[in-house]
């Protein structure tokens, strides 16, 4: 039995890598998955939070998609990202899917 992570099998070990550089990429992929794993339970949160938005909009019959607050949210976005040092055209993009999804599920509410 080894002491490498369980991907291990699936990620190639470069024959000859300093182990100092080994542990630091180690220690990087451990900070990035507690990320991922981060963002996933945002995400979460924020997909409870717009389907109760949609719940409430399907009741007043109030139309899926919000094309003003939409705007505003992506120049905000686009803001924030500039100020964080990400680039503002992907985090537009990410936005923009996530807004598609949610209306999506607003109008499948809707239906419902």
């Amino acid at each position: 039995m080894t002491d490498q992570p369980a991907n291990a099998a699936a990620t190639p070990r470069p024959e000859g890598i300093d182990e100092a550089v080994r542990a630091e990429l180690t220690s990087l992929r451990e900070s990035i998955d507690n990320i991922d794993a981060a963002v996933v339970h945002m995400l979460a949160e924020r997909f409870k939070a717009t389907q109760r938005v949609g719940r409430l909009k399907a009741e007043h019959r109030l139309p899926a998609a919000d094309p003003a607050r939409e705007r505003e949210q992506i120049k905000r976005l686009r803001e924030l990202a500039a100020g964080a040092h990400l680039d503002p055209v992907f985090a537009e993009k990410f936005l923009t899917f996530i807004i598609a999804e949610v209306i999506r599920h607003h109008e499948a509410i809707a239906r419902a």
